[in-house]
């Protein structure tokens, strides 16, 4: 079982509008036209049995929006595991993540660079205990963006300090704890209880570099990731397969650790 666990897709009637938006902000190219169906078929081409599909709610008021195209998405195409973002400024946020435990949706996304948050601010450390108590991932980016200045709202000490205050809490740091942050990932996260996705950093950094920080961290917390479709899973894949890492830590990463994640 192959699992990317950090893919993005826009309900068809954005997705035209969205792309090109996000391609100009991030002066990066899109492998697909960001449409659920054709996730579809670069898992194909990939190889991929399942995606974690990660909606960010950019207002307060999304949350009822990305939970209907939720829904669809997920009877359309059940290969598609489809998470549901609450954005800090939702006043019903609390409520909504008991609503989507309930609806048996798997875990939030967050962004604090398109959500405008710090993500250690203690006005959410409410939504994180709610969470951990629901048993949900939570998933955030971290480190640095490709689309805006960099600023430290996301960074390794943040996360640091959030996972130490919260040691239920499921939290899943995309990006190797960091992107381009690296140093600080493996200082503050490497080694501690925390899961660490790998998207869009293979091609970014040396493999060596990104070898010895998978390998020094718990092979039941390392998860493959491509941010599709900012990067191309088949390549995105390829690269995983090239680091030379032993096959029981290759078969976890890949699918093993995602899969046991993501039951019932």
């Amino acid at each position: 079982m192959l699992i990317d666990f950090h893919t993005h897709a826009f309900e068809d009637s954005l997705a035209a509008k969205a792309i090109p938006f996000l391609e100009a902000e991030g002066d990066c190219t899109a492998h697909t036209d960001g449409r659920a169906s054709s996730l579809i078929a670069s898992m194909d081409r990939a190889g991929i049995d399942r995606s974690v599909v990660c909606p960010i709610a950019t207002k307060p008021s999304h949350f009822d929006g990305i939970r209907r195209w939720a829904r669809d998405v997920r009877q359309k195409h059940p290969r598609l595991e489809m998470l549901l973002s609450i954005h800090p400024d939702d006043p019903d946020a609390l409520a909504h993540a008991d609503e989507t435990a309930a609806e048996g949706f798997k875990g939030l996304k967050f962004h604090p660079y398109y959500q405008h948050f710090t993500l250690d601010d203690e006005r959410l450390f409410p939504l994180y205990e709610r969470i951990a108590a629901r048993g949900l991932l939570a998933v955030f980016h971290t480190g640095f963006d490709i689309a805006y200045p960099p600023e430290r709202v996301c960074d390794p000490v943040r996360v640091r300090r959030v996972i130490d205050t919260f040691p239920t809490l499921k939290f899943v740091a995309t990006h190797l704890g960091g992107w381009r942050d690296w140093e600080n990932s493996r200082r503050y996260l490497i080694g501690q209880p925390v899961y660490i996705e790998t998207s869009y950093c293979l091609h970014d950094m040396p493999a060596a570099e990104a070898r010895a920080m998978i390998l020094d961290h718990d092979p039941g917390r390392i998860l493959f990731g491509t941010d599709s479709p900012w990067a191309d899973q088949a390549e995105e894949l390829a690269r995983w397969r090239a680091l030379g890492l032993p096959g029981d830590l290759l078969a976890a990463a890949l699918g093993g650790n995602a899969e046991r994640l993501l039951q019932p």
